[in-house]
């Protein structure tokens, strides 16, 4: 299945609590594929970095870090000595606890930590009215559990700002929703 067709709402794990939105979608096809949220598969990653170019192994590189650098219980470092190896072999696969969304959902879990990715994206969701701008690169809407930070590109959302949103997240007591699945 083409990952740019609509029934094919994420990419990863479909009971994530991290759930990242991002604005667009690989073009690429999934052999495996289904409608709603696919669980990815060893070397699928490399596969869409290949296939639909460096913008995409920027995308994940940056989600790996972010999800890496989550502090313990809500630690995703288990089993992996470095983000790489969290991306190459868990990222975005079954039971990995991270999902990647092409889509807003109609409501937002409170059970989850939901991740805009990218200030333009957010400004076009229906959430936009209710977000909160703490700075020019990040919002928060507490009610929802939704943080908006710079697109997942190393030059926007740097490993500093990185840092930064895991801060962020602390703060508002976002990351304790990420331990005991």
């Amino acid at each position: 299945m083409h990952l740019t067709n609509s029934t094919v709402l994420g990419i990863g794990d479909p009971q994530a609590r991290l759930r990242v939105y991002i604005g667009n979608r690989p073009n690429t096809v999934i052999e495996h594929a289904t409608p709603g949220i696919t669980p990815l598969v060893a070397g699928n990653i490399c596969r869409i970095g290949q296939d639909c170019g460096n913008g995409w192994r920027k995308v994940f590189n940056v989600f790996a870090k972010l999800a890496y650098a989550l502090p313990s219980p809500a630690s995703f470092r288990q089993g992996h000595p470095r983000w790489q190896a969290f991306r190459d072999n868990s990222l975005l696969q079954a039971n990995s606890d991270c999902a990647l969304m092409f889509s807003e959902p109609k409501e937002f879990s409170k059970d989850a930590i939901h991740i805009i990715s990218g200030k333009t994206f957010a400004n076009t969701l229906h959430i936009a009215p209710s977000l909160h701008w703490i700075t020019p690169d990040f919002a928060i809407d507490a009610q929802r559990h939704v943080v908006v930070c710079p697109y997942f590109d190393y030059r926007q959302l740097s490993n500093s700002k990185i840092l930064f949103l895991v801060e962020l997240l602390a703060e508002y007591q976002y990351l304790p929703r990420l331990s005991g699945k």
